[in-house]
């Protein structure tokens, strides 16, 4: 796997600071970055680094943004990359999105997420501004409740996916595994959302569901799960930082390529499609068992998003997150997403 370069840095306050230097950036996993604190990233970005804080052992350290070639954005509402997208392209900086459109508007679950059909209409958008295949779909978590049965789950991912339908080649979904996250469990049951687990066989009869609507909608979305074991008929493991993707959308930064290990070689008259080589494997083994990421370096923190939707496993706590908000806005251009 490859490793960043460390670099030295020249802190706000003119210090000197040894940062790595990534060359793909995840923002984020941890936090909605674009929904957020867009305003906060693209200044770092620009300044040429950002903070971060170690959530298991408190210990700051300084990512330098000079080798960035590409970045990964997740979020719920990407609205505000509009005003930004255009600076990554004069920074020659490639970028995807993984966007989460789910639709629990009914039962409450995502209180700080814009409407549906505002979500939707920035889902098209998006597309209409960087693309083809670079806005990907996800319906992130499927969650059991006694108010959301897997009838009622296929039929939101059904309306979602038919106005999709031409805006976007993938759909990415996981189960909600509420055991695996204690604070998640506390979450829930502290907001009184009676919710199940999935069962292997509840998880089987889903994708089967699943893959015959987008047989019959005629959608032929590829499908993929999110970090799951589970072995699906008709689903793919999903690589949400994708290696695929990025050399589909930036083979002619060589720097990026080089340091993915490709070799891309041109056609001939014979065989006129380039050829393509992998020389190393770049996932990332400090991921989660299942996850089939590449490497990248996330720059968001924990405890920051103020969506506050009931399931989420990146807050500790509403409070928590809503305080370190307000924090933020203190100081919205500080070297960490925190302001501190």
């Amino acid at each position: 796997m490859a490793q960043w370069q460390k670099i030295q840095i020249h802190r706000d306050n003119g210090e000197l600071a040894e940062a790595q230097a990534p060359v793909i950036v995840s923002a984020s996993r941890s936090t909605d970055i674009p929904a957020f604190y867009a305003n906060w990233f693209f200044h770092r970005l620009k300044v040429g680094y950002s903070a971060w804080t170690n959530p298991f052992n408190g210990v700051k350290s300084f990512v330098s943004y000079e080798k960035c070639r590409f970045i990964v954005f997740w979020s719920k509402n990407p609205e505000p990359l509009f005003g930004h997208l255009d600076e990554l392209k004069g920074r020659n900086i490639g970028c995807y999105i993984q966007y989460t459109l789910n639709d629990y508007e009914k039962e409450g679950l995502e209180k700080g997420v814009p409407p549906l059909e505002k979500r939707i209409d920035t889902f098209k958008r998006l597309v209409d501004k960087l693309g083809e295949g670079r806005v990907i779909w996800r319906f992130d978590p499927l969650i059991l409740t006694d108010q959301i049965g897997m009838d009622d789950l296929l039929r939101k991912v059904e309306n979602i996916g038919n106005r999709l339908q031409g805006y976007t080649e993938k759909l990415v979904f996981s189960f909600a595994d509420i055991a695996l996250y204690k604070k998640v469990k506390a979450n829930l049951e502290k907001s009184k959302i009676n919710y199940s687990e999935w069962s292997s066989e509840q998880m089987v009869e889903f994708a089967k569901r699943l893959v015959e609507l987008n047989k019959t909608k005629g959608w032929n979305y590829a499908l993929a799960t999110c970090g799951e074991a589970a072995n699906l008929d008709g689903i793919e493991h999903n690589h949400c930082v994708d290696d695929d993707l990025m050399i589909r959308f930036a083979s002619h930064d060589k720097a990026l390529m080089d340091f993915l290990g490709v070799e891309i070689t041109e056609g001939d008259l014979f065989n006129p499609e380039p050829t393509i080589i992998k020389h190393r494997d770049n996932r990332d083994k400090g991921q989660r068992q299942f996850c089939g990421c590449m490497v990248s370096k996330d720059i968001g923190e924990y405890n920051t998003c103020p969506h506050l939707c009931e399931y989420c496993y990146a807050n500790a706590s509403k409070e928590k997150a809503i305080r370190y908000y307000n924090r933020h806005q203190e100081n919205p251009l500080g070297e960490t997403i925190t302001g501190l």
